[in-house]
């Protein structure tokens, strides 16, 4: 990564009472399964990865964000898993909703025509509770789904700290109210 890129994903940002029923699922999983739970700060469902990106690259990745048009949905992140392979723990849904598979389609199509490359595994929706968990056993159930009433996308730039990621949301796109 050359000193002048910067480290940028699109995610779906919550808002304050989502982040923080988020973060309660969070620390009773880290409570069952160990590991370092998310700060509520950085919580999110990424919709595409974008990686190291030229300073230059970045106002061409806005245009091709603000061509996305989508209408405002609810997400019910209603489950807690644990991906083995990288010890993670996520909240997800086991349903996905229509509007949200066609913003993550339409958003990496844009990327893509706009010259970015993606990664090429199907979207799934998660959003990151507890890294280095012990999968051996299952987090605890969610005690309801989690409502979350979306109505934007952002741009976020990662910066890397000693604490860990530091997440700033750079732009956000309002979607289309009916």
């Amino acid at each position: 990564m050359a000193e002048s890129d910067r480290r940028l994903f699109f995610a779906l940002w919550p808002p304050a009472g989502v982040a923080g029923r988020l973060h309660e699922a969070a620390l009773a999983a880290h409570a069952a399964c160990g590991g370092r739970p998310m700060r509520r700060e950085t919580l999110h469902v990424t919709l595409a990865f974008l990686g190291a990106v030229a300073a230059t690259r970045v106002a061409a990745a806005e245009v091709a964000a603000a061509a996305v048009a989508a209408r405002p949905f609810i997400l019910e992140l209603d489950r807690l898993a644990c991906w083995k392979h990288n010890r993670i723990v996520w909240a997800g849904c086991a349903d996905v909703a229509p509007p949200l598979a066609g913003l993550a389609t339409n958003l990496a199509q844009a990327l893509r025509d706009a010259g970015f490359v993606l990664e090429t595994r199907p979207f799934a929706v998660h959003a990151t509770l507890v890294r280095n968990a012990n999968c051996m056993k299952p987090p605890p159930p969610l005690a309801a789904p989690i409502r979350w009433p979306v109505a934007d996308f952002a741009l976020v730039e990662s910066h890397a700290e000693s604490a860990g990621s530091r997440y700033e949301v750079v732009r956000r796109w309002l979607f289309v109210l009916d």
